[in-house]
């Protein structure tokens, strides 16, 4: 039986209370099984850098890549592919049908809180990676949901945020790697946003997800809200939405069925919602009586040499005075340091920074997965030197004095009570963090039977001194350190509107216990499960967290510079938190956290051959980076990111990486930095002017370094161009002494501006490789509609003729190569 026919028979055989209920979660990620037509429940787990599953817990880990910012600045569609094809591996161990992923939002402004989880400010860029990556998951049998949409690019109030966007803009830059996706995709998903776009709230936006989305790009996958986001049992299935999540209370199930007979909606709506869960449940193989989409699936893919690559690929080398990277051993470096190297000339390291130790591999919120191991730089770098190499680590300074759950050095368990004290799961718990949501918890543990839940186990300090104890979330607690109870009340919950604020909200620490170093204690946090919270949302969310103790900044930073001062080569690891970027809410500047920019300025005064690591998922100020012999990009670079970070810094890998989204100097500098609404509203006033946009036509101070721009390690030289309307060749030549990987980009520059357009924007790109010496000639294929506009006025897409320059080169600022095309 064909697909087509199998779902209509599906269709016929409900009822509609059945049709209801299979348009609303039964739980928090899955929908459910209709045994009489042969359904299967459908599984759905959030990404984008791994699958975590149903339960979002350590104990249950995921391979996790580097973050999509650094899956974007590869440039390599045929690298997200591959991602995506082992996602698809991973969702099928799990038991995973539609993975919640990728975030195709725009970076309009460096200060978004998930600027880490979407993949850049050019939407051709975007669409391209976000094209790869769907075609991979899909070519594992598993459903693609691309989100969000539309315009969710920012967290404040972003429940309610109404983004008001002209229709050019909407068109030409948000909606377009949506378009892309859709057309070169083929996504079996798509998720609706929290926001209003012009006055509509996305999961009710009739005319962007019926008319635009179905009508106009032909997408004929499912809907589905974002978490929480549908409010309207009429307005969300009138414009369009399919799937209400999470469950079971939504505005779907029996508030639908109730709704249709009344007379409140047609039930042919009805029908057309469940139609596409059932074509999506065919595709997926969970539809009885038909082939899934997929049946020759693609090879088994190496999930943690595939998080190496990546990392590799991604890291963006901005600077690199006198070749000091990558790192020679053998050479006879003259750093200054003030001793004799008695152990080989170039030969001693020091590594600084809290994150080269314990390392920042992802950002925070929905996208949060829990890896079975995690490469540090200092692990990545101790395992990869050579023998008569010495390194030497100093944490030099701390992104933040806030307490975070309990990581390393904690052995603990989670144990599962009934009221009468009875255990009804007792099980090992890799973090000191609990995130049970919906039917997320222990096997033999329900919500009507869990009264409370113990943290419990043996912390063993890594320094002596005085250890801070704390809590995260609300409810009650009993906390207990070394036979001390620090705190034993009640935290209430926030008056926050985001519900989600018992994961990124404000730890509160409760107590300090003097401990020694290597003397392991007993620590105990007993949470009495809050009855109280209200629907629909049943949860077990809080932390036990914990801070080292303080020592004195200045020290700390005098450690550093002394130890870089006996180094050939300084390494400094800076890094943001999970304070600073996560999801839920939005920067308030740029700057790195606590005193890590005076621990690069006193190390680099120690050591002129110092290279520092920048640990963070978007742009952060550098006010060092001229003072610095080298800085690397090193995004949120997954599991494997010390390994990988080994590899580029000593040659054994290219640093492969191109920026995929300009880096201010300052954040004044930057061309969009609100985010916060006004009466509600935020107007998206720049129009068509976000990002490179808007730097290449502005006159203030240029940006610290530009979109495209990232240095290898050898050299190129540009030596032809040919292009046509739709495709161009270019020949280059690596005039370097070592292999190399080149991204050619292209972009195209009106002779005249008669359509208030950019000055130029990204066309195409490529990659190509070549030996020392070695011509190699790329062919791009350029992006469609690349001389057209959208007119408001015609409400569709218009050429504009003229004169255009074809640029060939490095970035948007290293044009080598220039061509004309006379479009009539």
């Amino acid at each position: 039986m064909t697909a087509d026919k199998a779902v209509e028979a599906a269709l016929g055989a409900l009822d509609l209370d059945t049709k209801a209920r299979l348009l609303a979660g039964q739980d928090m990620w899955t929908l459910p099984a209709v045994p009489a037509i042969g359904l299967a429940s459908l599984v759905m787990s959030d990404g984008p850098v791994g699958v975590r599953g149903v339960r979002w817990t350590a104990d249950d880990p995921s391979v996790t890549l580097p973050s999509p910012t650094a899956l974007a600045a590869t440039w390599d569609p045929d690298l997200a592919r591959r991602a995506g094809r082992l996602l698809a591996q991973e969702a099928r161990r799990k038991g995973v049908h539609v993975l919640l992923a990728p975030t195709v939002n725009l970076h309009r402004s460096p200060l978004g809180g998930r600027h880490f989880e979407a993949y850049s400010e050019d939407p051709y860029l975007t669409g391209e990676i976000g094209t790869g990556y769907v075609r991979g998951v899909q070519d594992g049998g598993v459903a693609a949901t691309v989100k969000h949409f539309v315009a969710n690019d920012a967290e404040t109030d972003r429940f309610t945020v109404d983004n008001v966007v002209a229709p050019r803009a909407l068109r030409e830059l948000y909606l377009a790697p949506f378009e892309a996706i859709v057309h070169d995709a083929r996504p079996w998903g798509v998720m609706a946003a929290y926001n209003q776009v012009n006055g509509v709230t996305m999961t009710e936006h009739r005319h962007l997800q019926t008319d635009v989305l179905r009508g106009e790009w032909g997408f004929d996958g499912f809907i589905v809200s974002d978490w929480l986001a549908a409010r309207s049992t009429t307005g969300a299935l009138r414009g369009g939405l399919d799937v209400a999540m999470p469950g079971p209370y939504t505005v779907y199930g029996e508030a639908l069925a109730a709704a249709v007979r009344a007379g409140a909606l047609d039930e042919a709506l009805v029908d057309a919602a469940v139609r596409n869960v059932l074509r999506l449940a065919a595709r997926v193989g969970a539809l009885d009586g038909v082939e899934p989409a997929v049946t020759a699936l693609p090879e088994p893919v190496d999930g943690a040499a595939l998080a190496r690559e990546i990392a590799c690929r991604s890291f963006v080398l901005v600077r690199n005075a006198d070749d000091v990277l990558p790192l020679d051993l053998d050479s006879d470096l003259d750093s200054g340091a003030d001793f004799d190297l008695d152990s080989g000339p170039g030969r001693r390291i020091a590594l600084i920074g809290s994150a080269a130790r314990d390392a920042r591999i992802l950002g925070g919120g929905s996208a949060e997965v829990f890896p079975a191991r995690t490469v540090s730089p200092l692990d990545g770098l101790t395992g990869a030197l050579p023998d008569g190499v010495t390194l030497t680590y100093a944490v030099g300074a701390t992104p933040s004095d806030e307490a975070s759950p309990a990581g390393p050095g904690f052995t603990l368990r989670a144990v599962c009570r009934e009221a009468t004290g009875a255990v009804l799961a007792d099980t090992p718990l890799p973090t000191g963090q609990i995130q049970w949501l919906g039917t997320d918890l222990p096997a033999g543990v329900t919500h009507e039977k869990l009264h409370s839940v113990e943290i419990n186990g043996m912390f063993t300090p890594r320094a002596s001194g005085a250890h801070s104890f704390g809590t995260r979330g609300p409810g009650a607690f009993t906390l207990t350190v070394a036979g001390r109870t620090l705190y034993d009340g009640v935290q209430a919950m926030g008056d926050e509107a985001d519900p989600f604020e018992a994961f990124t909200g404000t730890p509160v620490e409760r107590g300090t216990v003097a401990l020694t170093e290597g003397v392991p204690v007993q620590v105990s946090l007993r949470h009495t499960v809050d009855r109280g919270r209200p629907r629909p949302l049943p949860a077990v969310v809080f932390s036990l967290v914990h801070r080292p103790p303080l020592r004195d900044p200045d020290e700390l930073i005098a450690e550093a510079a002394a130890a870089a001062r006996a180094a050939d080569t300084a390494i400094v690891v800076v890094a943001t938190t999970e304070r600073v970027e996560s999801e839920g809410y939005d920067r308030t500047d740029l700057k790195l956290p606590g005193r890590q920019d005076d621990l690069v300025r006193s190390v680099a005064a120690a050591n002129p051959r110092t290279v520092v690591v920048v640990n963070a998922g978007a742009p952060v100020e550098m006010p060092w980076r001229e003072d610095v012999a080298a800085v690397l990009l090193g995004w949120f670079p997954g599991q494997e990111g010390g390994a990988a970070l080994a590899d580029v810094l000593l040659g054994a890998e290219e640093p492969g990486g191109r920026l995929p989204t300009t880096w201010p100097a300052t954040l004044a500098d930057a061309p969009v930095t609100d985010v916060t609404p006004t009466d509600g509203e935020l107007h998206y006033t720049e129009g068509l002017f976000i990002g490179y946009r808007a730097w290449d036509r502005a006159s203030g101070p240029a940006p610290a370094y530009p979109f495209g721009h990232g240095l290898g390690y050898t050299t190129w030289e540009y030596e032809s161009l040919e292009a046509t309307p739709t495709t161009a060749r270019v020949q280059i030549r690596n005039t370097g002494t070592r292999p190399g990987r080149e991204i050619v980009q292209l972009y195209v520059a009106p002779r005249a501006d008669l359509a208030e357009r950019p000055a130029r924007w990204l066309i195409g790109f490529a990659t190509a490789e070549a030996a020392p010496g070695e011509a190699v000639e790329a062919e791009i294929r350029l992006a469609p509609r690349l001389f057209d506009i959208w007119d408001e006025e015609a409400e569709a897409w218009t050429t504009v003729p003229g004169v255009y320059e074809i640029q060939a080169g490095r970035s948007l600022t290293d044009s080598r190569l220039r061509v004309t095309l006379e479009l009539d």
